[in-house]
C-alpha cells in the first residue's frame, strides 16, 4: 500500500506539473504570435542582408489545382536580386509545362528550369534539388516547397531577419483560406496544436525547423557538406537546421507565416501526412513517446485526476473546464496566427477542433504500429537516429 500511496503522489505530482508546462507553452505562443507575427515592414530595423542575392530552390513534382498560381506569386515578388531555380526529376513530369510557361510569361526574372536531379542519396527532395543547388550563384539559398504561395515581400519579410548572427530564417507553416471542411481542419492543426509546439520549441532555445520555407546561408550549408550531406535523412530540414545551429550560427523566424495552399486535399491526405510527421519524429526524437499527454482530452483527464486526487474536486466537471479553456486559447491563438478572424465560423472551428483533439491518439498509435513511411513515389524503412532505406519491390 505504501508503494502504492508512492506511485499515485507521483502521478499526482506528473499531474500539476503537466498543467503548469501546457499552460506556460500557451501563454509563450499566444504572446509570441501577437507581438511578432504579421508585423508591417516599417516595424522591422533596416536588414544586414537587404540587397544580398537569393537563390530559390523550389522541389516540384506533379501539378496541382493550384501549382500555377502558387508559383507566380514567386515571379511577381518585389525584391532587387533573386533567381528562381525550378527543378523536376522526371522529363514527362507535367510539371515541366508549367515551368516552360512561366519562363515564356516572365522573361524579364532570372529564373531557370533542371531536369533530372541527381540521385545522391535516399531523400527524393534532395536528389531533386542537387542541380540546383549546385548551379546556385547567390550566398543565400531559399528552399521552398512546391504547394507554397506568397506575397511581393515575402523575401524581403525573410532577408530583414538575417542578422549577422543568423544562419537560417523560417516560417512558421500555417494553411491559406481555402474551401471545404478539410481545408478547416488544416487551419485548425496549424493555427492551435503545431505552432504551440513550435514556437514554444524556439522560444526555449530548441531548434524545431520545418522546411516548407527556409532561407539558408549557403556556405554555412557548404561547410556541413552541401545539401548531399542530408541525402540520407527524410528529414532533411531537422538535420539541416542541426547543422546550422551545430556550428554557432542563431534561428529566427520570419513575420510572415509560410502559407500552404495546396489544390489537392482531404481529411484522409491530412491524417497521412500526420502520421508521417509522427514517426519521423519518433526515429528522431525517442522523447516523441510523450507527445499524447501534450494533447487536450488526455492532458485534461491526468491533471483532472490529480485535482480530483489532492484537492477531491470533481474529475469530470475540472475536465470539462479544462477542456474549454483550452478551446478559448486555441481560438484566440489561431486569430493570431491568421491575423484575424479565421474564414470559417466559430461553430466549423469547433467541429474542426474537437475532431482533430479526437484524431490525436489514433495518430500517434498508428505512427507505432508501422516503422515504414510513403513518400512522393517511394516506401522508406526508418532507422533510428533519423536515416532510412529505400524499400525496392521486388
Amino acid at each position: 500500500m505504501a508503494l502504492l500511496d508512492l506511485a499515485l503522489q507521483g502521478l499526482a505530482v506528473f499531474g500539476f506539473i503537466l498543467f503548469l508546462v501546457l499552460w506556460l507553452m500557451h501563454l509563450m505562443s499566444i504572446i509570441y504570435v501577437r507581438l511578432h507575427l504579421h508585423r508591417k515592414r516599417s516595424e522591422v530595423k533596416q536588414p544586414f542582408a537587404q540587397l544580398s542575392g537569393v537563390s530559390l530552390l523550389k522541389p516540384l513534382k506533379g501539378v496541382d489545382p493550384n501549382l500555377v498560381s502558387n508559383l507566380e506569386t514567386f515571379f511577381t515578388l518585389d525584391y532587387p536580386k533573386y533567381e528562381i531555380l525550378l527543378c523536376v526529376q522526371d522529363q514527362d513530369d507535367p510539371a515541366v509545362d508549367v515551368c516552360k510557361k512561366l519562363l515564356g510569361k516572365y522573361p524579364n526574372v532570372d529564373a531557370r528550369l533542371f531536369i533530372g536531379g541527381k540521385k545522391v542519396g535516399i531523400n527524393p527532395k534532395i536528389n531533386n534539388l542537387m542541380p540546383g543547388y549546385e548551379g546556385a550563384k547567390y550566398g543565400l539559398v531559399w528552399i521552398c516547397d512546391s504547394g507554397i504561395k506568397v506575397k511581393p515581400d515575402t523575401l524581403t519579410d525573410l532577408t530583414n531577419q538575417m542578422t549577422e548572427k543568423v544562419g537560417l530564417v523560417h516560417g512558421l507553416p500555417y494553411v491559406a483560406d481555402r474551401q471545404g471542411f478539410a481545408a478547416t481542419l488544416e487551419q485548425v492543426y496549424f493555427g492551435t496544436s503545431h505552432p504551440r509546439s513550435y514556437i514554444s520549441a524556439n522560444v526555449t532555445g530548441i531548434k524545431c525547423v520545418t522546411g516548407m520555407s527556409c532561407l539558408m546561408r549557403k556556405d554555412v550549408l557548404d561547410q556541413a557538406g552541401g545539401l548531399v550531406a542530408f541525402a540520407q535523412y527524410i528529414a532533411e530540414d531537422y538535420f539541416m537546421a542541426k547543422a546550422i545551429a551545430d556550428r554557432g550560427w542563431k534561428f529566427s523566424m520570419a513575420t510572415q507565416v509560410a502559407l500552404q495552399n495546396s489544390g489537392s486535399y482531404s481529411i484522409a491526405q491530412f491524417q497521412s501526412r500526420m502520421i508521417r510527421w509522427t514517426k519521423l519524429r519518433i526515429n528522431m526524437l525517442p522523447g516523441t513517446v510523450l507527445e499524447p499527454v501534450s494533447e487536450c482530452f488526455l492532458a485534461s483527464l491526468i491533471i483532472g485526476w490529480a485535482a480530483h486526487h489532492v484537492f477531491r474536486w470533481d474529475m469530470m466537471v475540472f475536465f470539462m473546464c479544462h477542456c474549454l479553456a483550452w478551446f478559448i486559447a486555441d481560438y484566440v491563438q489561431l486569430t493570431g496566427v491568421q491575423g484575424g478572424p479565421p474564414s470559417f465560423s466559430k461553430l466549423d472551428f469547433a467541429v474542426g477542433w474537437f475532431i482533430r483533439e479526437s484524431m490525436a491518439v489514433q495518430i500517434f498509435l498508428s505512427a507505432l504500429w508501422d516503422p515504414t513511411i510513403s513518400w512522393r513515389t517511394g516506401r522508406y524503412r526508418l532507422r533510428c537516429g533519423g536515416t532510412a532505406e529505400e524499400i525496392l519491390d521486388v
